[in-house]
């Protein structure tokens, strides 16, 4: 599995290059709340809707003097913001209680199991948040595994799973050193442009010839519509 991997990431650094990420590393509170509102949105909007509660705010527990109604406007932007807001409101609450303050600076001693099972004891937070908080935040040779990451190595081959999380857990021991944000955030734009969950563009797909996919495309040839805005690595 290990040199599939280091194939594919090898093609795809080849056509897309090595991603760019912020010099110093973001807040890991910021990358959560971040990556709740991404949910079930792009990362344009989720961006957006970021930017209005950093706006809106000097400090993240300052939402918990705002009505509940009030996050939700502030978020709707990114959609589910009763959902999203009653998740990001949970964490801060939960962080007040606990630390008596609301950051994560707790967990940077933590190894990677204790982060995802201490990050996903809070509702509304499942393992691929906590697994953004590691790669984006802490900087941990980790590769979260959205829809896209999950879609593509399963058509590709290199796992048979039926949830991310599953997709997760199976790849974790197999990810190259120093290799987790390019190939994640590589993995992301390939699902993206050409490998997407109908219609892929395998005409000109650049891991093709290492993909199993039994069904792929090679008529109905669309151009390639370049979609490399990244939410996690503008968080800064």
């Amino acid at each position: 599995m290990k040199k599939k991997i280091q194939k594919i990431n090898c093609l795809l650094i080849e056509h897309f290059g090595i991603p760019e990420r912020p010099k110093r590393l973001p807040d890991p509170l910021d990358i959560i709340i971040g990556t709740i509102l991404s949910q079930n949105t792009n990362d344009k909007n989720s961006y957006k809707a970021f930017l209005n509660l950093k706006k809106s705010i000097k400090h993240w527990d300052e939402l918990l003097q705002m009505k509940p109604s009030q996050v939700e406007k502030l978020i709707k932007v990114a959609g589910l913001g009763k959902q999203k807001s009653s998740a990001i409101i949970n964490l801060i609450k939960n962080l007040k209680e606990k630390n008596g303050k609301v950051n994560l600076s707790h967990i940077k001693k933590m190894n990677d199991g204790e982060i995802i099972e201490e990050l996903t004891s809070h509702k509304g937070i499942g393992v691929k948040t906590a697994s953004c908080v590691l790669l984006f935040a802490l900087n941990r040779n980790v590769c979260p595994v959205d829809t896209h990451v999950h879609r593509i190595l399963n058509r590709v081959g290199i796992v048979k799973t039926s949830t991310p999380e599953k997709t997760f857990y199976k790849i974790e021991k197999y990810i190259p050193e120093n290799s987790a944000h390019t190939f994640h955030t590589n993995l992301l734009r390939l699902g993206r442009e050409y490998c997407t969950p109908t219609n892929p563009k395998c005409y000109d797909c650049p891991i093709e010839s290492e993909c199993n996919y039994a069904v792929k495309n090679f008529t109905s040839k669309k151009p390639i519509k370049k979609n490399d805005f990244f939410l996690l690595d503008s968080i800064k």
